[in-house]
């Protein structure tokens, strides 16, 4: 078993809400304004259940009427609909042995603490991209794509013939036309998520803009206005025809695209004691909400208590409840 250098016992009202600050503060995510860690999501988290459902009020359509001082106004209601999320049910278990934290002369619990945080803010990345699979692959199958817009070539032999240089590449006109999605909602983006390969061409064009926030000690892309967040386990997967190009899929957000809440298990950490072996065995548990609003978890057929990664990346686990013009999220495909 790999055991990491710690000895000091972890006080679990001291530990537990500074180990969930910290994987907030981390947190690319919540720092960009695409996750929103909401209070009232953290109650629903907490209220028992695994599906959460969030009624909400639908936009008011129809048209105006001329007034006249015959025949009275003709009444409306206004609709409803509901979203639901689904709770997450995570856990991980570290073995510290107190020789190696002796002979280490470090302070192993400031390091666990900040290892841990870390560690639980790339979970929850690589969850909400398996997600944003399920999002838009439903969105592909049940409402004819309208999120998504498709920049790339799939085959060299394409009308856009992929290269380097070719504009199937990211650049300025596939991100104001993926933006065109929401028509004059447009302009409510505020943040990408891409593959290095993309930052790449970016960087290539020369369009990259950095900025060091007050106390960085490093720089935070930007294009178009827009906090880039790096990161591989975007999808990408080999064009159609022969030869074929690569497709990458990037993710185009508004302000509170996603709603967090923190649920909070029943015993979100503790110690555990091999004194023959001068182990303390750390565990930490999550039940946490990380929700592309607007659209709904369907829960379908999943194999444990809660849902893998690969089963949110499943799109019959999704169902669209927001109009198109309302929803926070489109996904753009270039080479």
């Amino acid at each position: 078993m790999a055991k990491t250098l710690i000895s000091d016992i972890v006080i679990p009202e001291v530990f537990d809400p500074y180990f969930i600050k910290r994987t907030a503060e981390l947190s690319n995510l919540i720092a960009s304004g695409i996750v929103v860690p909401d209070p009232k999501l953290d109650t629903l988290a907490a209220s028992g259940g695994t599906i959460i459902t969030m009624p909400f009020f639908t936009d008011l359509d129809g048209a105006d009427q001329i007034l006249d001082d015959s025949n009275p106004l003709v009444v409306a209601n206004i609709g409803t609909a509901t979203d639901m999320a689904r709770l997450h049910l995570r856990g991980d278990a570290r073995s510290v042995n107190d020789l190696a934290q002796a002979l280490s002369g470090d302070d192993p619990l400031a390091a666990i603490v900040d290892l841990i945080a870390g560690y639980w803010t790339r979970k929850e990345q690589a969850l909400l991209i398996k997600t944003l699979e399920g999002v838009f692959t439903d969105n592909d199958d049940n409402d004819d794509g309208d999120l998504i817009y498709v920049h790339a070539a799939e085959a060299s032999g394409d009308v856009k013939a992929w290269n380097d240089s070719s504009p199937t590449v990211m650049s300025p006109d596939a991100i104001v036309s993926g933006q065109a999605l929401l028509g004059d909602n447009m302009d409510k983006f505020t943040a990408i998520i891409m593959h290095s390969k993309c930052l790449t061409d970016l960087i290539k064009q020369e369009l990259i803009d950095y900025e060091r926030p007050s106390g960085a000690t490093t720089k935070i892309p930007y294009y178009l206005d827009k906090r880039i967040i790096v990161d591989d386990g975007c999808p990408k997967r080999d064009g159609s025809g022969s030869p074929a190009s690569t497709v990458y899929q990037s993710y185009l957000f508004a302000t509170g695209a996603i709603g967090r809440g923190e649920g909070g298990a029943p015993v979100p950490s503790e110690l555990e004691r091999s004194a023959l072996d001068s182990d303390t065995r750390l565990i930490t548990r999550r039940h946490f909400l990380l929700h592309p609003r607007g659209f709904k978890w369907v829960e379908g057929s999943i194999s444990g208590k809660a849902p893998t990664n690969l089963e949110c990346s499943d799109g019959t686990h999704f169902d669209r409840v927001y109009e198109q013009k309302q929803c926070r999220c489109v996904m753009i495909e270039t080479n």
